[in-house]
């Protein structure tokens, strides 16, 4: 059996941006917005600022102790970590999709805490493999309700930081670059 994949990873520039964020505005969170008028972007948030909803998922914990392809030796304090949320029903869309947040030059959203820093997030998409879909199928994913009642995910094997959103999810034709 496939080891379970992360359901979402980061760039070493997101996870810097990240560290940055954190810096000034304390324990953070994300949302992946499904529409409206912040486009389907990831927005971060001061930890608790977005209502997570019950049925809201979560995608992963990034461990903003970690940076290109480590993974973790002990436990992360809580302030080490983002929580990346996507709602239901977007997420009934996507499930079969690993996101990689990603960090790319211009102004982002206005709610979004990364917008005055002249850089705004952006998610990649790699489809999960038959395998992969086989591994995450044995495991439920937390909900809000869930995170509430004590939940938390499993432990993905693989490493959470890529250098560049090209290494989790290559263009065909393009050598695995954007470029």
């Amino acid at each position: 059996m496939t080891a379970l994949p992360r359901r979402v990873r980061a760039t070493a520039a997101a996870m810097d941006l990240l560290r940055r964020l954190r810096g000034r505005h304390g324990p953070l969170m994300l949302h992946q917005s499904g529409g409206c008028c912040d486009g389907s972007a990831p927005m971060c948030y001061p930890a608790g600022e977005f209502i997570v909803g019950d049925h809201d998922v979560l995608l992963g914990l990034l461990d903003l102790r970690l940076l290109v392809d480590e993974l973790p030796t002990t436990a992360p304090e809580p302030d080490d970590i983002a929580p990346v949320w996507i709602s239901g029903p977007q997420f009934a869309a996507w499930q079969h999709t690993q996101l990689v947040l990603d960090v790319v030059p211009g102004r982002g959203s206005g709610f979004s805490l990364e917008s005055p820093e002249g850089f705004r997030f952006l998610s990649h998409g790699r489809v999960f493999d038959d395998n992969e879909l086989v591994a995450l199928a044995a495991t439920e994913p937390v909900t809000g309700a869930g995170w509430e009642r004590g939940e938390r995910p499993a432990a993905a094997t693989e490493p959470q930081v890529v250098a560049e959103a090209a290494d989790a999810c290559p263009i065909p034709g393009r050598g695995g670059s954007f470029a």
